[in-house]
C-alpha cells in the first residue's frame, strides 16, 4: 500500500510528517500525521495513537497538542488520523456533530453513511497495516488516546482490542454515547435504531458486557462546557468500579474542552503510556 508525503518537518529531534493514501475501507483519500523520534537504525519504536474529536482533522493535535518533546524523550511514535472520510461524493450533514468531521469511529450500516463511513475498520485494521509497512513501529507495543469523540474512540477501540493495546487513556471522552445527545444522534444515524448494535461503541456497555483493561487514565476539565450533558465521566467511574478496572480520573479544576486543556496534560499521558510500553 502506497503513501504520499504531504509534508515533513524537523521538530524536537525527530520528524513530523503528514501523509495521504487511498483508503479501501472508506473509499476516499485519507490524511494522517506521524511523529517519529530519532532512533538507531533498525530499531522499532512503540506507537501511541491519538484520535481527535468533532470537527477536527489530523491537524488539530499535530499543530496544538504539544506532544513532540515528550514523545522524543520517551522514544514513542505518535500517530494522528483524520476523524472521518471526506471529499466529493461523501455524505455529509449541516450539523457539526454528524457527517464529515464526525465519524465517531464506527462502521456505519445505514444509508447514506455506509459506503464511506467505515472508521472502525480504518482505525483498527487498515491504517495499522499501512503504518507497519512504512514506519519502524513495534506493533507489539501500542497505546491509544484521544479527545472527546476521539476519547470515545480510544476507549472503545482499546477495550475491544485489549490484547493489542497495552495502554488506554482519554481526554474529555464521551464515555457513554448511548446515553447522551451526541451519541444517540450519531449511533442511531450510523447504525440504526436497534440499540443492541450500539453496545460495541459505548465504553460503559462494553465494560458491562465483559471488556477489560489493566488500567484506564482519563483527564477531564471541571469547566468543560459539555461535562454534564455529553461527557458524564461518573458513568465510566461506576462501570469501572463494578468491573474492578483501575481508573485514574483526573478532574482538572478550571480547564475547559479546548486544546489549551489537552496541551497542558498530553505530555503527562505520553509518559504514562511510555511506562506501559517499555520493551
Amino acid at each position: 500500500m502506497g503513501i504520499e508525503t504531504v509534508s515533513e518537518n524537523r521538530s524536537h529531534g525527530g520528524t513530523q510528517g503528514v501523509y495521504r493514501h487511498k483508503s479501501t475501507a472508506t473509499g476516499t483519500d485519507m490524511t494522517f500525521s506521524v511523529f517519529v523520534p530519532d532512533h538507531e537504525a533498525g530499531a522499532k519504536l512503540p506507537v501511541l495513537w491519538y484520535l481527535s474529536g468533532l470537527t477536527c482533522t489530523h491537524a488539530n493535535v499535530t499543530e496544538k497538542g504539544e506532544y513532540r518533546a515528550a514523545c522524543a524523550k520517551a522514544g514513542i511514535i505518535f500517530i494522528a488520523p483524520d476523524t472521518s472520510p471526506r471529499g466529493e461524493g461523501v455524505a455529509d450533514d449541516d450539523a457539526y456533530d454528524m457527517g464529515q468531521g464526525a465519524g465517531f469511529y464506527v462502521d456505519a450500516t445505514q444509508q447514506p453513511w455506509a459506503p464511506h463511513f467505515q472508521m472502525r475498520s480504518y482505525i483498527e485494521d487498515e491504517l495499522p497495516a499501512l503504518i507497519a509497512e512504512h514506519f519502524q513501529v513495534d506493533m507489539a507495543r501500542q497505546g491509544i488516546t484521544g479527545h472527546s469523540m476521539g476519547g470515545h474512540g480510544a476507549l472503545t477501540i482499546g477495550l475491544r482490542n485489549a490484547d493489542r493495546f497495552a495502554s488506554i487513556s482519554a481526554f474529555s471522552p464521551v464515555v457513554a454515547p448511548a446515553s447522551v445527545p451526541w451519541g444517540e444522534k450519531a449511533l442511531s444515524g450510523y447504525l440504526g435504531e436497534d440499540r443492541a448494535a450500539w453496545r460495541a461503541y459505548d465504553a460503559c456497555t462494553l465494560i458491562e458486557d465483559g471488556a477489560r483493561a489493566d488500567a484506564l487514565l482519563v483527564e477531564q476539565g471541571t469547566a468543560d462546557q459539555f461535562l454534564e450533558e455529553q461527557l458524564k465521566p461518573e458513568l465510566l467511574a461506576e462501570a469501572c468500579a463494578n468491573a474492578n478496572i483501575p481508573l485514574t480520573l483526573n478532574m482538572r479544576d478550571g480547564y475547559d474542552h479546548s486544546y489549551y486543556f489537552i496541551s497542558s496534560f498530553l505530555a503527562d499521558h505520553v509518559a504514562w503510556h511510555a511506562e506501559r510500553l517499555k520493551a
